[in-house]
């Protein structure tokens, strides 16, 4: 019989925010998953790495930071093999995950490949959404509010029209986008109700008012944005 895989999500970063469950799959986990900068390393694992067994067989998926789409899709496509071979032979994989594996999550490539032919569970982790918001103290909806989460990497144009629409906003993957972004919240005269925060949890976490943020942000930052007063009141 075929193993079952498990995407686990780890949670944002601290590695004492990961739920109970995904920690005891990976305590006794004999084959690991999990993605890593290709020729680098794995936050991921970084995340896991005290309860990964030494003997655990792992897996890397060495993953290409580039926007073209081709390189990071050859890179699932082996990974999907060479789990697709674990599985095969009868053992369970545990697949890790930052954050929440179907939240912006890289397990989702996994699944997409292999779900249809494997008994696949997935363990949902804490989003960096609701880690950002608890470390910088801001409530996101109340009552019927609703949230819109934005990518950074949506053109100005877009950006600007869905922060006017919205009620309440995260915008995810920051990184080198800062600028474009800073610009477009202080042009609809928002900016004393936007958050920076970055690498929310770990011990290089940064929370500041989005005037004051740095002028160069790393991939793993937010800004979270609430128009007006707080209905939570």
């Amino acid at each position: 019989m075929s193993g079952t895989l498990y995407g686990v999500g780890l949670g944002p970063g601290a590695p004492d925010l990961m739920t109970l469950r995904a920690a005891r799959l990976i305590e006794s986990a004999r084959v690991i998953a999990y993605p890593a900068l290709a020729g680098g390393d794995s936050f991921a694992r970084a995340i896991a790495a005290d309860l990964i067994a030494p003997d655990a067989t792992e897996i890397v998926m060495d993953v290409p930071m580039t926007t073209a789409r081709e390189p990071a899709q050859k890179a699932y496509d082996k990974g999907a093999s060479d789990i697709a071979a674990a599985l095969d032979s009868g053992c369970d994989v545990v697949c890790l995950c930052e954050g929440d594996p179907f939240f912006y999550g890289s397990f989702m490539y996994v699944f997409a490949r292999l779900a249809d032919r494997y008994d696949v569970q997935v363990v949902p982790g804490v989003t960096s959404i609701t880690a950002c918001a608890a470390r910088a103290g801001r409530p996101l909806v109340a009552r019927n509010e609703r949230l819109t989460v934005l990518p950074g990497p949506l053109p100005e144009d877009e950006l600007r029209a869905r922060i006017e629409g919205a009620e309440s906003v995260a915008i995810m993957k920051v990184g080198r986008h800062l600028p474009k972004i800073r610009a477009v919240i202080d042009g609809l005269g928002l900016t004393e109700f936007a958050t920076y925060v970055e690498r929310a949890s770990l011990p290089q976490e940064v929370v500041l008012p989005l005037v004051d943020a740095p002028e160069n942000a790393p991939y793993f930052s937010m800004i979270l944005l609430t128009k007006g007063a707080d209905p939570w009141l």
